[in-house]
């Protein structure tokens, strides 16, 4: 039986995907920051017994990624797939707006939880040539700008940039590098984006209406991809260019409103 490590999935597309790999039978670690959103998510995935284990670890810390990646591999023997999920997310705020410790903890999460998420499974994969990491990409991956989103769209772009390149160093280590782009999904993330009633967020929530999916769906894509990829480096990609311009030439005939139950 195979495992997967996933960071940042007690909550939101991370224990979305963790579901769906275990409904595909694998062995799955979940991480988050702290012991309680881990053992929240446990709870959650309880139904799944023994093939669902939880490891509090910060992910920007070298340390503790290799505590995570040695206590899977303790539980289960071989971690055969790696998903780097941990992200933060930002306030509203343009750049200029924020303080040095704000920046910073968004930039350890974002790209050093990267780094270190893509190196130490790497590291331990490389020694018998085979295995899978998978970077989860955001806004700021393709070069899109936003306003008041420049610091998580910086670190975003960083990230792929990393996992790009690092995939080009890796070719011929037998270890598939990919990147993972799930569009927009209805999660927390998201709706931290529309928290106030400017005309900037009264934007935002109609083209997420016309956009967005469920974690379910994109989750079943993702994972289903992520188990036939093969190649040095792979782009799993759920919103594609083609399938956004369809849905925004139609989206207002689905009718869907993802905000009507907000406060």
């Amino acid at each position: 039986m195979k495992t997967v490590v996933i960071t940042g999935s007690t909550r939101g597309l991370g224990l979305g995907l963790a579901r769906r790999f275990l409904d595909k039978g694998f062995n799955v670690v979940i991480n988050g920051s702290g012991d309680a959103s881990v053992e929240r998510a446990l709870k959650a995935l309880s139904a799944f017994g023994e093939r669902v284990h939880g490891v509090a670890a910060d992910v920007s810390s070298r340390s503790d990624v290799e505590r995570l990646f040695n206590e899977a591999e303790k539980r289960f023997r071989q971690v055969d797939i790696w998903v780097n999920n941990a992200g933060l997310g930002q306030p509203l705020r343009k750049a200029w707006e924020f303080g040095e410790d704000e920046i910073s903890r968004i930039v350890d999460i974002n790209i050093k939880g990267v780094v270190h998420g893509t190196i130490v499974p790497f590291l331990a994969m490389k020694s018998r040539g085979t295995g899978k990491i998978f970077t989860m990409e955001g806004h700021g991956s393709k070069g899109a700008i936003l306003d008041r989103m420049t610091i998580y769209g910086t670190s975003k772009s960083a990230a792929t940039y990393f996992t790009k390149s690092f995939a080009h160093e890796a070719i011929g280590s037998g270890i598939t590098i990919g990147c993972l782009l799930p569009g927009m999904v209805v999660t927390d993330l998201l709706f931290d984006t529309v928290m106030d009633d400017t005309p900037e967020c009264r934007k935002r929530k109609l083209i997420y209406n016309m956009l967005a999916d469920d974690v379910e769906t994109v989750a079943v894509f993702l994972v289903d991809r992520m188990l036939s990829a093969t190649g040095s480096f792979c782009r799993i990609e759920w919103l594609t260019r083609r399938k956004a311009i369809f849905r925004l030439l139609f989206g207002k005939l689905r009718k869907r409103d993802f905000f009507r139950n907000e406060n």
